[in-house]
């Protein structure tokens, strides 16, 4: 028995990386599923099916079962052909996971309208579109769903030239705890998963290459689990929840707020007392 038996999977960005081990976990768990890569390059350029159709034949070879799809996120009727894709092959939708995504790299100043918006279209983008066709089917067939986005650590915390891949996973880490909020009325789980891998995104990376042993310690396949976990029944009453995994290491992520200050006077704050009182404001 698998933890997925009978279930549907759609996988977005599954040609490769993180997604493909994703794919082959979650078939080799019982899932049927739907490997959706474009087939571009790392910076999104071009397009090409044989990515999704090797990790299918990978699949196939395997004992599971599983069909391609090479749409693109970035373009609502591609990212609601993803979807269709599952309903017309295997007749639902259990499982969405949104993983595509691109790099382009550039500091704040270097930074063009192109770059910047070329990464928010497929990062966060193309996840409200997927996310939004995936909870439309969902809810008609009222029997519940489970939706995993990708996060990451640089949305969460920052990371030095990542002005726009920072900004577009920040926003997914909005759109998940939103739609986790309007879809639990509707037994539909929202979560994220906030990975740190070495793959042919991240491999030039400096933080990577300063990493010993890097190669084996944040092999993409270590995030998996990760992924099947959320989108098995193991998770059924989780939701709303950001999951890092960096290598053996897992970790949630959570935003606080420190304990609340009130002005020395009824008439209220000034610049001069938030100045003087920085430190007790920031909780130090």
């Amino acid at each position: 028995m698998g933890l997925l038996d009978g279930k549907v999977a759609a996988i977005t960005g599954a040609g490769g990386g993180i997604g493909r081990c994703h794919a082959l976990l979650f078939a080799a768990e019982g899932a049927r599923v739907v490997v959706n890569d474009l087939g571009g390059t790392r910076d999104g350029a071009g397009g090409d099916n044989a990515m999704a159709d090797k990790v299918v034949a990978e699949i196939a070879a395997a004992g599971g079962e599983a069909t391609p799809n090479y749409d693109s996120v970035v373009d609502a009727a591609g990212a609601k052909n993803i979807i269709d894709t599952a309903i017309s092959t295997y007749g639902k939708l259990d499982i969405l996971v949104n993983n595509a995504g691109i790099l382009r790299d550039k500091t704040l100043r270097k930074m063009t309208d192109e770059t910047w918006q070329a990464v928010i279209d497929v990062h966060l983008t193309g996840t409200f579109f997927t996310t939004r066709a995936a909870a439309q089917h969902m809810i008609e067939r009222n029997e519940g769903g489970r939706i995993i986005n990708t996060s990451s650590v640089s949305g969460l915390m920052g990371n030095f030239g990542q002005t726009n891949y920072a900004a577009a996973k920040a926003g997914i880490y909005g759109l998940t705890r939103t739609a986790a909020i309007e879809l639990k009325k509707y037994n539909i789980t929202v979560n994220a998963l906030a990975p740190v891998a070495l793959t042919r995104m991240t491999s030039d990376l400096p933080m990577m290459q300063a990493m010993p042993s890097a190669d084996q310690m944040l092999a993409p396949d270590h995030v998996a689990p990760g992924a099947l976990f959320l989108a098995s029944d193991l998770a059924a009453d989780i939701t709303d929840e950001v999951l890092a995994v960096e290598g053996n290491r897992v970790f949630l992520f959570r935003m606080t707020k420190t304990e609340a200050c009130l002005p020395a006077s009824s008439e209220g704050w000034t610049a001069q007392e938030l100045a003087q009182r920085w430190s007790e404001i920031r909780g130090s």
